[in-house]
Parts: C-alpha cells; structure tokens; sequence
C-alpha cells in the first residue's frame, strides 16, 4: 500500500456506508432512456468484472482509458457518447469519470483513446477541466466501487461547444438517442 493510502484508510473506513444515490445515476435520466439495445464490451474486463490495475487511477494503475467496442448501431448513427460513472462515490451524486463523444467508426476505441490529449474523443468540461478518463481509485477503505459506462447512439453529431457541462450536455442529446449499452466494472483500492 502506498504511504498516502494508508494515510487515506481512516477516512475511507469514516465514509464506508455513505454512498452516492443510485437513482440519481445517469441510467434513469429520462432524456438518455431508449428501449433498443445495442452490443459494448471491453477485451479488458468483462462486464461485472474488477478493472484491471493498469486502467486505474493514481496509486492503483496508471490511468489508462480501457479499449472498448460496439456493434449493432442503427443506420442513422452520427456520433457516439460515452459516460462513465462510479456509483459508490461518498457523495451524494456519482461521481464522473468521463464524458466523451466520438466517431462511430471505427467500432472501437484502443487503450488510451479517451485520455485527455487524445485526438479521437471531445470531452465535456468539468469543474476541473475536461472530463476526460479519470481511472477508478476509491478511497481505501470504502469497500468496492460499481462503475458504469454508459454508450449511447446518437443521430446528431454533438459540437464541442454543447460539451460545457453534464446539463447542457444531457439537453443537447434530449431527443436524439437511437440505442444504449452499458458495461459495469468493479475496483477496490
């Protein structure tokens, strides 16, 4: 264990039943709601897995966004978004990880593809900057973290200027979901 986690234990253990609201989980966002499915995995964890180290934050790994796929997308697909969430967060919102839009095509993404300073993706800002991969580490002590990404096909392609927060970001998309997937990974420090 890294010196800071240990220093970070206790206040992992003060927190341990204090966890974000699941309803309030971008999964039950009426405007990113759609009925079609469509087909998302990851060569790097399966879905319900634990996140391998090296796709972790600081401390645990070295932050690298994970390769991703998709398949299925209707005909009328523009552009794709990505959100990846941690529904275990002590807040009382989950937290972030990562909201990036991209090309559907290619079908994937490579490891990295959603770090900041990648080319492929347009990520939305945040109150620290762009809401790029942001690998897990949950507090030690905290017990697990379920993250979610969520993917969704759009029929719009999204300007970057509609990327300025979640909210304006969630309005923009209102109406424009043609299909969704989700993949849920698991991480304890």
């Amino acid at each position: 264990m890294h010196p800071v986690e240990a220093l970070l234990t206790p206040l992992g253990l003060l927190f341990r039943r204090r966890h974000a609201d699941e309803s309030l989980s971008l999964a039950h966002r009426p405007e990113l709601g759609f009925a079609r499915r469509m087909a998302f995995t990851s060569p790097r964890f399966a879905d319900g897995e634990e996140i391998p180290a090296l796709y972790c934050g600081r401390f645990i790994g070295d932050g690298v966004s994970p390769a991703l796929s998709w398949g299925d997308l209707p005909a009328e697909t523009a552009d794709l978004l990505l959100v990846m969430e941690d529904l275990n967060s002590p807040g009382r919102h989950p937290r972030l990880h990562a909201v990036a839009a991209f090309s559907p095509s290619p079908a994937e993404l490579a490891d990295g593809d959603l770090n900041e300073g990648s080319s492929r993706a347009r990520f939305a800002s945040g109150r620290r900057g762009p809401l790029s991969y942001a690998g897990p580490r949950p507090l030690p002590g905290h017990g697990p973290h379920h993250y979610r990404l969520h993917l969704y096909a759009l029929d719009r392609a999204l300007d970057p200027a509609e990327l300025t927060d979640l909210e304006h970001l969630i309005a923009a998309v209102d109406g424009h979901v043609l299909a969704s997937a989700t993949i849920r990974g698991i991480r304890e420090s």
